[in-house]
């Protein structure tokens, strides 16, 4: 089934969100056909590549991305809504 996001009077200024990097869903098990994660709760970024994780090795993409959203209105008054239908 097609999932469908309308948005309803879009302005620049309403919407800010911050995003960072949750838990790894890796599955190291693919290859022999279950399902296994490492366990790694949270991404942090490597001091030789800030792509890969320090603590479980994995790549950024791997990890589940958390967005910190802060909506509100803006000084048009109008305000960014997204609903997923």
């Amino acid at each position: 089934m097609k999932k469908l996001y309308v948005v309803l009077r879009r302005c620049e200024r309403a919407f800010s969100a911050a995003e960072s990097y949750g838990e790894c869903r890796k599955n190291h098990a693919a290859r022999e056909g279950g399902y296994v994660v490492d366990g790694c709760r949270e991404f942090m970024a490597g001091e030789e590549d800030e792509l890969k994780c320090a603590a479980c090795g994995c790549h950024r993409s791997f990890h589940r991305i958390v967005m910190q959203c802060d909506q509100g209105f803006c000084d048009c008054g109008t305000s960014f809504l997204v609903r997923r239908q």
